[in-house]
């Protein structure tokens, strides 16, 4: 406990947020938690962290009463979740007795820890630069609210469960799978409002009348919770994912546009933020269909993410991709796609039936991996490829034809007329399905309404009459 003293006082005398945030993660060694957990006992553990916390900063600054207390109701909380997680890992409990905990209580003494320093922030009015503090306690409760699901399900699974089931159950089981993540996002929400509805003075002048949360009017911007609003937007599209409510993204998004006039630009923040930002939205356009405005902010991900972060880049480009099909009906490189096995799996053999033309083939390889695109949320995007394919096979078909006879010494030109048999001829081929004329007809006209060809149809002499310059645009035939 010593060492998180000391580092407490040193985030404190640099105001680093992000050193003074490391105090409260979980995420260390048992040997740690063993430090912090057996420091003091239960009956003195507040005065414990009351004396440790003052004597860190007393050096160089005198804390306030009310932030103290503020701090020690943060890091008492820490403290029952140290011992939580030593049990929950088979480490000794209190006083060596075997004891036995759960993920769904570590869940709940976190969220104790989470609206600790909420409170924090609502009564006292800590500063801005501990806003990393949010960051950290917010996204492990999104963990232990993941990890108390699955262990509440596995135990219902296995028929160990403890919980007395409503009647809201029976109508709707699938309710319950996520019970505590739709908690953790209710509360991850309060974060969001906190700091986008900030209301604190905080100005040299008003430190010294502390607190002045009663004043009606924001904080300067450099001073601003505001800063924390696309870290912890970001940790709410990631719940919203994980509960398959996508849709409410726009709220989030709705909210922030709002309230841009007094809050600072997103090319402002961590690079890291921006790219984790433009991809939800992208995604989020993505499941819209809204292709060209997916394109736009999942181009951006891309541009700003890490070159070494290829997980990320992975993640981007499987959204990319599809949009690039249907905006500009480009197929991803060979060059772009080798330094990522998954991408080359899932979109090589797509890609080598729409280059060829190959319908039948395409078909068989959207439905070899469905089950993966499926998941991605790609498989509709993918499926509208084969008009791309049908549209290079058709390209074919024109291409086949040769040229009409040149007259006076003319260059040659293309046959633009062509019957619709042979049209018919190439996708019953293409496909290994027999169709008739009629059929076709419609599929060239959805083509040439997709802008995918030019030319019309004479339904009279059963002939397609084609461009004689750009009949099949951005192919350069």
């Amino acid at each position: 406990m010593e060492s998180l003293f000391a580092e407490f006082g040193a985030a404190h005398k640099e105001r680093d947020g992000y050193k003074l945030s490391k105090t409260l993660s979980p995420d260390i060694s048992n040997d740690r938690l063993k430090a912090v957990f057996k420091s003091c006992n239960a009956n003195d553990v507040r005065r414990f962290l009351k004396t440790g916390l003052e004597r860190s900063c007393s050096d160089w600054e005198r804390l306030e009463a009310e932030e103290v207390k503020t701090w020690v109701e943060i890091y008492f909380n820490y403290w029952r979740v140290a011992g939580e997680l030593l049990a929950i890992q088979g480490s000794s409990a209190a006083n060596g007795k075997a004891y036995q905990s759960s993920w769904g209580k570590i869940y709940d003494m976190w969220a104790e820890l989470l609206q600790a320093l909420t409170r924090g922030y609502n009564e006292y009015g800590l500063e801005a630069w501990t806003i990393p503090c949010l960051y950290v306690v917010s996204n492990h409760l999104r963990i232990f609210a993941i990890k108390a699901d699955e262990e509440r399900n596995q135990n219902t699974a296995l028929g160990n469960s403890t919980e007395l089931e409503s009647f809201d159950d029976f109508d709707d089981p699938e309710s319950q799978e996520n019970q505590t993540l739709r908690d953790c996002c209710h509360r991850v929400n309060r974060v969001f409002n906190i700091c986008l509805a900030d209301r604190y003075v905080c100005t040299p002048s008003c430190f010294d009348s502390h607190p002045a949360i009663d004043y009606d009017c924001s904080a300067p911007l450099e001073e601003s919770r505001k800063w924390g609003i696309y870290y912890i937007a970001n940790l709410i599209f990631k719940i919203y994912f994980k509960l398959d409510s996508a849709s409410l993204i726009k709220n989030i998004i709705k909210a922030i546009s709002a309230g841009r006039g007094d809050m600072p630009e997103l090319s402002r923040f961590p690079k890291s933020q921006q790219v984790t930002f433009n991809y939800f939205q992208g995604v989020l356009y993505f499941l819209e269909e809204d292709y060209v405005a997916a394109e736009k902010h999942l181009t951006e991900a891309l541009n700003l993410c890490h070159k070494d972060a290829m997980r990320n880049k992975e993640l981007i480009l499987t959204y990319l991709i599809p949009c690039h099909l249907l905006t500009t009906h480009t197929l991803p490189s060979q060059k772009l796609l080798e330094p990522y096995p998954k991408l080359q799996k899932m979109f090589t053999p797509l890609s080598q039936c729409i280059k060829r033309g190959e319908l039948h083939a395409f078909d068989l390889a959207l439905q070899d991996g469905e089950e993966e695109f499926v998941k991605r949320r790609i498989y509709l995007t993918l499926e509208r490829g084969r008009d791309i394919a049908l549209r290079n096979l058709c390209r074919k078909v024109f291409l086949a034809g040769g040229f009409e006879e040149s007259k006076d010494g003319a260059p040659p030109v293309r046959r633009s007329r062509i019957p619709v048999a042979e049209f018919a001829a190439a996708i019953s081929l293409g496909s290994q399905e027999k169709i008739d004329n009629d059929e076709v007809e419609c599929l060239l006209a959805n083509m040439i309404y997709k802008n995918l060809m030019k030319g019309y149809i004479s339904r009279a002499a059963s002939i397609v009459v084609l461009s004689k310059t750009g009949a099949f645009p951005g192919t350069g035939v």
